[in-house]
């Protein structure tokens, strides 16, 4: 009696670990962060960020000031946090420093306030816009004016342009699918807590850029991000660009 006594909270242990072990075996696997797709013939890597399983960090400069300017930069940056990289993309246009030069809001700080002026350039090619994640981790891509006139406080903030599709019609600048082919990436809103980012792995005009988000990827709205420079590093797929210099820096982290 006295050997059974002391036995059965062992047993108790063992077939609970035993269990937690079969349940954690039998979940199903999360599907890659990044995939490759082909769209009216061209090739692209679309990588998701669904904010009820994953946080976003934004990145522009390190601790000293310093704009960070590259991947490897900002995984010294993150640390220990670097393992739970999901993916990352430039995200959002910037000087000739890495300033951004529109909108960046930083966990909750505004470090630039939104660019409304006009001017030469992408950014410039209104409409234009911003992407956001509020503090209960809802993501938008809209239109820099409706951003304001809704008087937001995101947490995460970047701003760019043009905007690529606008509540279900592509920018009304671009051509069918123009002679500017460039490798671009961007960033469409589908649902409340799942953001779509995508960078071309060939070059693509605007417009065929602009119908992947709106008629495959089902994004009523999407932001360009930039071209020439567009740049990711997923961790899953080995790859990490080191091309041209970046400005800030989209991150997608698995929540610990």
């Amino acid at each position: 009696m006295r050997v059974s006594t002391l036995l059965a909270p062992l047993c108790l242990s063992v077939c609970a670990v035993t269990i937690a072990v079969m349940l954690t075996a039998c979940a199903p696997a999360r599907p890659p962060a990044c995939r490759a797709t082909v769209f009216e013939g061209s090739r692209f890597t679309v990588c998701t960020l669904d904010t009820s399983r994953d946080t976003v960090r934004l990145l522009a400069k390190d601790r000293k000031g310093v704009a960070l300017r590259s991947f490897s930069a900002a995984k010294s940056m993150l640390g220990s946090r670097a393992r739970a990289v999901r993916f990352a993309m430039n995200g959002g246009m910037f000087s000739p420093s890495g300033e951004p030069i529109g909108l960046y809001v930083e966990n909750g700080r505004t470090l630039k306030p939104a660019n409304t002026n006009a001017g030469p350039g992408n950014f410039h090619l209104m409409p234009n816009g911003i992407f956001s994640v509020d503090g209960d981790g809802v993501v938008h891509v809209e239109t820099t004016g409706t951003f304001l006139s809704r008087g937001a406080t995101p947490r995460w903030a970047t701003q760019s342009g043009p905007m690529l599709v606008i509540e279900g019609v592509l920018h009304p600048a671009f051509q069918d699918d123009g002679p500017s082919r460039l490798a671009r990436n961007g960033v469409g809103a589908r649902g409340a807590r799942i953001a779509v980012f995508v960078i071309s792995d060939d070059p693509v005009s605007f417009g065929k850029f602009a119908r992947l988000f709106r008629d495959d990827l089902g994004c009523a709205n999407a932001l360009f991000l930039d071209g020439t420079v567009s740049s990711l590093w997923s961790p899953e797929l080995n790859r990490k660009d080191a091309g041209a210099p970046l400005g800030p820096i989209v991150v997608a982290l698995r929540r610990t």
